[in-house]
């Protein structure tokens, strides 16, 4: 079936109970077992939950892979596919990815001796360069946050392939709808579906996808282990807003193209971060392996932080505030948000600079989210 209608139907079909169309919510602890060593194929709900199943299976359906796990957030899902490692291993990662992303991994390093190589993964000398006998992964951002540079997905893999690496993409900034790493080599593929999955900023959540037998075990075995399973009400949330990803996202990436051709041309913008403008040095390699340019737009100011603050005060439909994805339009200031954790050095190496403001576009007309921003850029 097309991907529009996967949407709607992969994973979902009438409760066999009383035919409701919509999955219902199994809020329920446990399970009975019909004999001894028999049950209806669930027993506890850390180990599996029918609500949790539908949406598992619909996100596998989404990204074209054999198995996906719903975790309870985002990070849960990068811890999740972190216990794949051991001390002594290392793993080399995009510089410039999300601040949690940072964060965590640098915890890891610290307390668990897995080494984390941070490297642009967008010149291929540099990663062959970092790789070693101890090298395990490779975790690709893309586009990456809030930058949103583009890794070439297909070469990174194909680099992974040859040493005999795992490859891991954070697809969550474009969803499956606009892009799909499995199709480019990817091994592993994680999403906060907290994002554009669920869309109404109602539910933090998570998943790890895979495509091999082996890892399918590894992932689920973890889940169920380390207990960072979804819970079935927030599951269902996330289905709801599944049904509904095609025509948001071609919303979003709509908005997204009339904000950054309005911030290009705006005399107060330094320069503006989006795929979606020609400008973009990585314009090409978005057509090529996106089937869009997503909903994500960032740009650049100069004049110091009480020039910044006052954008970022000064919008009345953009809300200042964190996270991304919703239907409603967000700004951030990722120095002090998103990517305090990160540390300034970090930032400054990669080129999140105190100027930078990152906006999440949502779905409302744009030209008043135009007019929005021309007022506080005023």
């Amino acid at each position: 079936m097309s991907f529009q209608t996967d949407t709607i139907h992969a994973g979902v079909a009438p409760d066999k109970a009383y035919g409701a169309i919509m999955t219902p919510i199994y809020q329920s602890s446990t399970f009975v077992f019909e004999d001894i060593g028999k049950h209806r194929g669930f027993d506890y709900t850390r180990s599996g939950n029918p609500t949790r199943h539908a949406l598992e299976e619909s996100i596998a359906a989404l990204e074209g892979c054999s198995c996906a796990v719903a975790v309870t957030t985002g990070m849960a899902a990068i811890a999740t596919v972190m216990h794949l490692f051991s001390t002594g291993d290392e793993i080399i990662c995009t510089d410039d990815c999300y601040g949690g992303t940072a964060r965590l991994l640098k915890t890891i390093q610290e307390h668990f001796g897995i080494r984390i190589n941070f490297t642009s993964l967008r010149n291929p000398e540099e990663i062959e360069a970092k790789i070693n006998g101890n090298t395990r992964a490779i975790w690709i951002e893309t586009p990456s946050n809030p930058l949103l540079n583009l890794i070439d997905i297909a070469a990174v893999t194909a680099i992974s392939k040859k040493h005999g690496l795992l490859s891991i993409v954070d697809n969550t900034f474009l969803s499956p709808y606009n892009q799909q790493p499995f199709k480019l080599g990817a091994d592993i593929v994680v999403h906060s579906t907290t994002k554009y999955l669920n869309g109404h900023s109602d539910v933090v959540g998570g998943a790890v996808l895979s495509n091999t037998p082996e890892l399918d075990e590894k992932l689920k075995f973890l889940v169920n282990t380390l207990g960072t399973c979804a819970q079935p009400f927030d599951c269902w949330l996330v289905l709801r807003g599944i049904k509904t990803l095609v025509p948001r996202m071609k919303e979003h990436e709509r908005n997204a193209r009339i904000v950054a051709e309005f911030l290009d041309g705006h005399q107060a913008v330094k320069r503006v971060f989006y795929p979606g403008l020609e400008s973009h040095p990585q314009h090409e390699l978005a057509k090529r392996q996106q089937r869009g340019f997503g909903g994500m737009v960032s740009f650049e100011v100069d004049g110091g932080s009480e020039k910044v603050n006052r954008i970022l005060k000064g919008t009345k439909l953009f809300a200042l505030a964190e996270s991304l994805g919703g239907v409603e339009s967000l700004i951030e200031h990722p120095a002090t948000m998103s990517h305090a954790s990160m540390g300034a050095e970090h930032r400054a190496e990669v080129g999140i600079t105190d100027g930078v403001i990152r906006l999440s576009i949502g779905i409302e007309d744009p030209h008043d989210l135009v007019a929005d921003l021309a007022r506080a850029l005023a």
